[in-house]
């Protein structure tokens, strides 16, 4: 499913210099979204580590492209992380997510992370959707 993105989106951004320049694939049959890539040492936190910032960022970030089968526009309502494993950085990982239910305009949405099959992040995101855009 061809999805619109905003170029200068620090996560996706295909147009953004300091970005993570995440491209994402939405299955619109799985109501799911998943990315590959590497995050660079210039998102660590601390000495080889993923800073949690970026973590949650990421994790949101697959929570939204996954409502995109079911919502034109949506946003985070609430971000609950939790982090299992320290994500070094400089390796390819995983982030995908997908909608296991919808309430009215609301849409709880699972995030996972993961460095090869090691799952070192979880998040339940819930999403609105709004009509019109912001």
């Amino acid at each position: 499913m061809e999805v619109s993105q905003d170029a200068r989106c620090i996560v996706c951004g295909s147009e953004n210099p300091i970005g993570l320049k995440a491209s994402f694939v939405v299955d619109a049959e799985k109501q799911s979204a998943e990315a590959t890539l590497t995050i660079p040492d210039d998102f660590q936190g601390w000495q080889g580590v993923v800073h949690g910032g970026i973590i949650s960022a990421l994790l949101d970030e697959a929570a939204i492209y996954a409502c995109r089968s079911r919502a034109e526009f949506a946003v985070t309502a609430e971000l609950t992380v939790k982090f299992l494993k320290p994500l070094p950085s400089g390796r390819q990982i995983l982030v995908r997510a997908r909608v296991v239910e919808q309430r009215r305009r609301i849409l709880l949405v699972e995030s996972e992370l993961l460095l090869g099959e090691t799952v070192h992040a979880r998040a339940e995101v819930r999403v609105m959707a709004v009509r019109g855009g912001v």
